[in-house]
């Protein structure tokens, strides 16, 4: 009788870890590209240069001013 309890419970512990594990794998989202231009001449995809990052710009604090406030849009 104990063999029989402990066969049926191995068994839905492993249809429940089958699921969980089924599960958790296709959960993972697409990596989008950037369309491939092709040349006008030769037809063939052309070699993109890549560009230099430019520096980020310093932030400039804007005061509102009581005028700037009472201004309707």
């Amino acid at each position: 009788m104990a063999n029989l309890v402990s066969e049926l419970v191995s068994g839905v512990v492993e249809s429940v870890l089958k699921e969980i594990l089924k599960k958790a794998g296709g959960a993972t989202a697409t990596k989008r590209q950037k369309r491939q231009t092709r040349s006008a001449t030769t037809g063939r995809f052309k070699k993109v240069p890549a560009t230099k990052a430019k520096p980020a710009k310093k932030q400039v604090s804007r005061r509102r001013t009581a005028a700037s406030r009472s201004k309707t849009s």
